[in-house]
């Protein structure tokens, strides 16, 4: 059989309060949509159907992933939702129905179900839940077989008591998906067309429904307001800080961390309060990261040390380094071994050499400094004439004196020194002192200027 998905992403979500479609409401870092075609893409679909509605185009626009789009024009519900996506759908597939806007499932959870399903079985994902109150409820027989699913609105006294509850999720084949959804009806207390009304046409056709649960009730849990969001990423986070800590990282409080997007760890490494992680990053062994950092797409390399209020984003660091405090290290930036890059300095789009050092105060963009560098405080590439960047070279063992301007495209010969105060927009060549500065005057008898009265 061949495998085919479907993901129902045309509600408006109304209680969002918000102009966006709801499943482009980002949860960790991306949109809930795309968590859910993260998660079903373990089963390696043909196609994967997202039936869009409200805001389609926007949808359209931020999806990434490889889908082909349904349009549902009228909300008449999720068996009509289900019903647009049939023209993609032929009757040896083996189908999966997922949800936008349910965004922790387990891809191991998506497999279990997809397992379920044959020539003679629907397989249904189900959970008990404490409080039921919203979901549809799962009927059995008396040999605990299912026998069909009861929305709450239309579900008895006595139904209402049952806990467990149905997540919509359901593995079928494509033959009786379609069989099935032609003969549903609307006569229910909403007028609409239930996907659940399947499960009672395939027992009456007498075919068996198998149940999976989810590892965790999370799994199933919905977002219809920004609240419910909210929960479900600290829920989200909460699991992403457990991962952390049992592959050896020492968080000081595992609330106050972010991880929006795959991270990779080493062992030994500390953590303190109020760091986000977002896009793709790698930290090694050994390494300690101080208070409100925010971290981006980056390698960090082993026994590196990152002080507090640092934020490094496209870049690559490698082992023993320096960083910080309230440093800024943009893309394109890369640091040797032992390489420091101190409070409040910029870099970007430069290469810092083994050993050296820019402490204070600086900006390095479009460079190519050396080993054994030490760049002064107030120290500016003028890398920008207006129209083009251009490039700064420091040659090994290069001193630059503090609040000098290297005006590029300059290159500064090894060994050579730079005096304090200069602004160098000539080449200079290896072991030389270069000086540029305004004779110093001295005028006797002046007075300073007083405020008029």
């Amino acid at each position: 059989m061949t495998t085919k998905v479907i993901v129902l992403a045309a509600g408006k979500g109304t209680r969002m309060k918000s102009a966006k479609p709801k499943v482009l409401h980002h949860l960790a870092g991306k949109s809930m949509l795309a968590h859910v075609l993260d998660g079903v893409g373990v089963l390696e679909p043909e196609t994967t159907v997202v039936v869009i509605g409200h805001g389609s185009e926007m949808v359209q626009q931020e999806i990434e992933h490889s889908v082909s789009w349904a349009m549902q024009s009228e909300q008449l519900g999720t068996g009509h939702a289900v019903q647009q996506a049939l023209p993609h759908i032929e009757d040896n597939d083996k189908v999966v129905i997922a949800y936008g806007d349910v965004p922790l499932t387990r891809a191991s959870t998506f497999e279990a179900l997809y397992a379920l399903c044959d020539d003679k079985t629907v397989g249904l994902l189900s959970v008990i839940l404490d409080d039921p109150t919203g979901y549809g409820r799962i009927v059995r027989d008396a040999d605990n077989r299912v026998t069909g699913i009861v929305e709450q609105k239309d579900a008895s006294v006595e139904q209402q008591a049952i806990q467990e509850s149905n997540s919509g999720m359901l593995s079928i084949t494509g033959a009786r998906l379609k069989d099935f959804l032609a003969r549903i009806d609307n006569n229910n207390a909403q007028k609409e067309y239930y996907l659940t009304d399947i499960f009672k046409l395939a027992v009456s056709d007498g075919l068996t429904i198998e149940t999976v649960h989810p590892q965790d009730v999370w799994e199933v849990f919905g977002v219809n307001s920004r609240i419910q969001l909210a929960e479900l990423e600290r829920i989200h986070q909460n699991n992403c800080a457990t991962e952390l800590m049992e592959n050896g990282v020492t968080l000081r409080d595992p609330s106050r961390i972010d991880v929006r997007g795959p991270i990779t760890t080493g062992t030994d490494i500390e953590m303190d309060v109020n760091i986000v992680f977002e896009g793709v990053n790698s930290i090694g062994t050994g390494v300690k990261i101080g208070a409100n950092c925010v971290i981006i797409d980056s390698k960090i390399g082993d026994n590196t040390l990152i002080l507090p209020n640092s934020v490094l984003e496209g870049a690559t660091i490698a082992s023993g380094c320096s960083i910080g405090p309230y440093a800024r290290l943009r893309p394109g930036t890369e640091l040797a071994d032992g390489a420091k890059i101190g409070n409040f300095v910029e870099v970007k789009q430069a290469k810092i050499g083994d050993g050296s050092k820019v402490n204070h105060l600086s900006y390095v963009g479009d460079a190519e400094v050396g080993n054994n560098v030490n760049v002064g405080a107030g120290t500016i590439t003028c890398n920008y004439d207006g129209a083009n960047k251009h490039k700064t070279v420091l040659e090994d063992d290069v001193f630059i004196g503090s609040n000098s301007a290297l005006v590029a495209p300059v290159t500064i010969g090894s060994g050579s020194t730079i005096g304090a105060g200069s602004t160098i927009s000539k080449d200079v060549a290896a072991g030389k002192l270069a000086v540029t500065r305004a004779k110093q005057a001295q005028i006797d008898g002046w007075e300073r200027p007083e405020k008029k009265r």
